[in-house]
């Protein structure tokens, strides 16, 4: 059906804009993609070297998400040295695997920054919008100027509300439709403004004053975010539209 859906839509619309990303945005969406598949590959190498360990020794237990820093891998390190027996050779496979999955993932992270920094400047301006979240943006989104407006945008990431009728009261409710990765970066600075920066602090308190539930000032927020997202895209989309409209001009 949705198929279906579209075919019809691009026969009676030619001209519908199309996902586009430059070379430099693509690198940015090649390497989020390859960090997000290594970091849930070592979540697993993590989830074996855990079992593994407890079978070695029950009492022996890191604490969680502390196995990717280098001291408790250490500390693992030495747990598992002079063992012998086949699991204690494989915890220490995982071991070895899951050091060098997180130097590569370090390594991914520092080329991202350096990209996005260069990239999106007008992006990572915004509270709560850092490199990581910025990148995964930049490489969804596939080109702000498809959009013909900030509305349309936000019907593109799930934030806009969809209106319900139940009687003659007009309500809205959840959109479940939309990029679920924009979304979810959408959230992760919805969350982060909403412990740390003041305005939106003060913005989620005046939310559930008049009636709101936390999640509900959630959304709200989240739908203010995707307009903020969305001119600060377009400024960062200009400098690269303005050599093309120069070279148009001397043409």
């Amino acid at each position: 059906m949705d198929a279906l859906a579209a075919a019809r839509a691009a026969l009676r619309e030619p001209d519908l804009p199309t996902a586009h990303l430059d070379d430099a945005s693509r690198d940015v969406r090649l390497l989020v993609d390859h960090r997000d598949d290594l970091v849930a590959e070592r979540t697993r190498v993590i989830n074996r070297l855990r079992w593994h360990l407890h079978e070695l020794d029950p009492a022996f237990d890191p604490p969680a998400r502390t196995l990717t820093q280098r001291r408790q891998a250490l500390s693992v390190a030495a747990f598992l040295d002079g063992r012998n027996g086949l699991v204690a050779r494989l915890a220490r496979q995982l071991l070895a695997r899951c050091r060098e999955i997180t130097a590569t993932v370090r390594d991914l992270e520092a080329e991202i920054t350096a990209l996005v920094n260069r990239l999106a400047p007008a992006l990572l301006e915004i509270p709560g919008c850092g490199a990581l979240t910025a990148a995964k943006i930049l490489g969804e989104t596939a080109g702000v100027t498809r959009f013909k407006s900030k509305s349309a945008y936000a019907r593109h990431n799930g934030t806009a509300p969809l209106p319900v009728w139940s009687g003659n009261r007009e309500r809205h409710r959840l959109s479940r439709t939309g990029n679920r990765q924009l979304n979810v970066a959408l959230h992760r600075i919805a969350i982060t403004q909403a412990h740390y920066h003041p305005e939106a602090r003060d913005y989620l308190q005046r939310r559930r004053q008049a009636g709101d539930t936390s999640t509900e000032s959630i959304r709200v927020l989240k739908r203010r975010l995707s307009d903020v997202v969305y001119r600060a895209l377009r400024r960062d989309a200009r400098p690269a539209e303005e050599p093309q409209v120069h070279l148009a001009a001397a043409a």
